[in-house]
Order: structure tokens, then C-alpha cells, then sequence
């Protein structure tokens, strides 16, 4: 069993831009952590399986909904500390953050917002706790980076409506007890409709055979003719803006959590170069293992600045789209950067259990790709800078 020795790496002193409940935030989480998942999660990720059991204690440290009012059952804090939870988690594990953000940004984050009162005090205090886990359904067989051509679709009988498709992808789904799913009316608008576990046709199949974030449950969401009341849709907000908003959200946390998986590679291979013996003196003496570790901190330290800037505006309400789009995009690209160095500073011993090095670069090859690909964070970029639309 692994001993966590991380202890954190702030080159351009960025602590001293955080308030004192920004850093109480961060070592509650990180003792944690460092508590009850750095010991396990080698063995969860080999056996492919979520650890259950953290659920409550996810909820206890704030990471479910950290920025939902106390009057919904959250502990009502700001962006930046969102973030920094959200990084410590990844430190450990990016499927650890995935469950956390998933229950977050992408379910009681458009119940909070686009959701009725009776939806947020029946769901989100419940969700807030642990208590209640969801998973959100966007992603279809068919239908990734362009999710406006989904064709999982609701048609109206009584008080209720008749549900039928099938969703793809869907982080906690196989133990979630409510899924916040997108679909078409019969005008061919976009809604988002809440549907809960046990309604007769509605069934969460696991996905197998998984090489990346194996310590993470993922798995579809299947509609046969379900029946859902039509209470349970959400009435503020329609469209395909209402779910990209959402992303825009997990997006946002993804950007601080891959920081916290680069931080840890570049932790690991720090340690292990002032260790490891060859030739009569330690790695960390050469030069070309100097550079790889030069480079890292710098990459880390440029994505710590960026993202920080894009929490302080995430408070300001004033971050777009696209800023958090290039934030993602570059921080998940570093990431794997500082990986795949920290993997061959190690030589072969990289590709053991023994250090997590090679687990976060699976992870991250998951991280690089959903909630919107490298590439298509490139295209929303030029998009944004141009105002020429690549995508038609």
C-alpha cells in the first residue's frame, strides 16, 4: 500500500492569492484524500471498480455542489474553491473528480439552475449529501461532438410523457439514482427532463473492457417507453444551451482537476530523481532529467495562473464559453505532457502500481477527450478569435 507524501508545489506563490477558507477548503480535502482514497485506489483502478463507500465522504468535505446555496442543502462557496476541491481530487484520481463533477456541474447544477423550486428541495439537498447520486445524459451511440443531432425523444400522454432512446458515456450511471437527460420534444426542442431509477423501462447497462478511469463506474442509459411525469421537467431553460451551460461548468472543474493529476506526476518524478542512484549520483543531476522537470513546473505553474484567473472571473460571472474552453484544453494537454515525462524519468518502474504515474496517463486520455475533444476546444477557440465557424 502506497504512502501519500504529497505535500504541494506553489512556484509563483499563488497561495498568497487565496483566502484563508480557500486553504482550510484545500487541506480538508487533501487530508482526506490522503486518508481514505490515495490507500485504496491502486487496487480500485485494477479491479475496474468505483469505491462506493466514499460517497458519503465526498459529501462531507463540500465536493458535491460546492457553490449551491445553503438553502438547496449546499455549502454555498465560490469558483475557485469549486476548483480547488476539484484539483485535490484529481491529485488522487481523475475518476474520483469525474464522480464528484459529474454530480455536480452536470446534475445539481442544472437542477439549481433550470429546475423548479419543488425539483431543487426534493433533489439537490439529498445530492448535496451523497445520499442521492446522478448522472447526466447527453452523449449518444451516434452523437458526441455534435449533440444537437441526438434523437433520444419524449412525446406527450397526459401528465406524463413517453421517453424512448438511448444515452452513451455516462459517468456514475450504473449506481445513479436519478439521470438528468436530454432529449427532443415533438417540436424537436431540446429538454432536459429528470428520470428516476426504477421507472419501468429505464434500465443503466455497465460499460466493460475500460483501459482509462477504470476507477470510475461508467456505463448507457437506456429508454424503452418511460414514463416519466411531467413534473419532472425542467422549466427554466430549453434549448442546446441549457446543456453546453452545464458543460461549461464541468469544463470549468476539469481545468483545475488536471492540475491536480499533473501536480502529482510531477511530485512523484521530483521525489524519484533526488532518489534514484545511476551512475554514482542521483538523476535529478543530469541535466536532461533537469529539463523534463524544468518544463513541468513551468507548464504547471502557466495552467495554475490561467486557471485561477478564470475562477476569479467564474465569480464575476463574467467567463465565457470559450475562456473556459482554452483553459480545458490547455491544462488537459499539460497534463499528459507531464505524464508521459514524469513516465520515462521513471523508466520502467513508471509503469507499475507502484507509483500512479501511469494510471493518471490513462486517466487523462479519457480527460483529453470527453466533454468536448482537444480538437473541437481548438475549433471553439478559433471560432472565438475569428468569428468564422469551422464547424459548418
Amino acid at each position: 500500500m502506497r504512502t501519500d507524501l504529497y505535500q504541494g508545489h506553489d512556484y509563483y506563490l499563488l497561495d498568497d492569492l487565496l483566502t484563508e477558507e480557500h486553504k482550510l477548503i484545500r487541506e480538508t480535502a487533501r487530508e482526506w484524500v490522503k486518508k481514505e482514497v490515495s490507500p485504496i485506489i491502486e487496487e480500485a483502478a485494477e479491479k475496474c471498480e468505483f469505491p462506493r463507500h466514499l460517497l458519503p465522504g465526498l459529501g462531507e468535505i463540500g465536493a458535491f455542489g460546492p457553490y449551491i446555496p445553503a438553502e438547496y442543502g449546499g455549502p454555498g462557496l465560490d469558483q475557485v474553491s469549486y476548483g480547488i476541491l476539484m484539483q485535490e481530487l484529481e491529485r488522487c484520481d481523475s475518476g474520483l473528480r469525474s464522480t464528484a463533477s459529474v454530480q455536480s456541474s452536470l446534475v445539481m447544477y442544472p437542477i439549481w439552475r433550470y429546475g423548479s423550486e419543488e425539483q431543487k428541495h426534493k433533489y439537490l439537498p439529498k445530492l448535496a449529501t451523497g445520499e442521492m447520486m446522478g448522472c447526466f445524459g447527453l452523449t449518444e451511440p451516434d452523437h458526441g461532438s455534435n449533440p444537437g443531432g441526438m434523437t433520444t425523444n419524449f412525446k406527450e400522454d397526459g401528465d406524463h410523457v413517453i421517453l424512448n432512446g438511448a444515452k452513451m458515456w455516462i459517468s456514475n450511471a450504473p449506481f445513479a439514482d436519478i439521470a438528468v437527460v436530454w432529449a427532443k420534444n415533438e417540436e424537436g426542442r431540446i429538454k432536459g427532463i429528470v428520470v428516476e431509477r426504477g421507472m419501468e423501462g429505464f434500465s443503466t447497462p455497465t460499460m466493460h473492457g475500460k483501459w482509462s478511469l477504470r476507477a470510475s463506474d461508467t456505463g448507457e442509459l437506456i429508454f424503452d417507453n418511460v414514463r416519466v411525469p411531467k413534473a419532472n421537467i425542467l422549466p427554466g431553460r430549453d434549448g442546446l444551451g441549457a446543456p453546453l451551460s452545464c458543460l461549461d461548468s464541468a469544463r470549468y472543474g476539469i481545468a483545475w482537476g488536471a492540475i491536480g493529476a499533473a501536480l502529482d506526476c510531477y511530485d512523484t518524478a521530483l521525489r524519484y530523481a533526488k532518489e534514484r542512484i545511476q551512475f554514482d549520483r542521483p538523476i535529478g543531476q543530469f541535466q536532461l532529467q533537469q529539463k523534463k522537470l524544468a518544463e513541468m513546473i513551468t507548464e504547471i505553474t502557466k495552467a495554475q495562473l490561467l486557471t485561477f484567473r478564470l475562477g476569479q472571473l467564474r465569480d464575476q460571472g463574467k467567463a465565457t464559453s470559450a475562456q473556459i474552453s482554452m483553459a480545458k484544453r490547455n491544462n488537459v494537454d499539460m497534463a499528459l505532457t507531464v505524464a508521459r515525462d514524469a513516465r520515462q524519468m521513471l523508466g520502467g518502474m513508471g509503469i507499475t502500481g507502484e507509483y500512479p504515474i501511469m494510471r493518471h496517463m490513462m486517466n487523462l486520455e479519457s480527460v483529453v477527450t470527453y466533454e468536448g475533444t482537444h480538437d473541437i476546444h481548438l475549433l471553439i477557440t478559433g471560432l472565438d478569435v475569428t468569428g468564422l465557424n469551422a464547424f459548418v
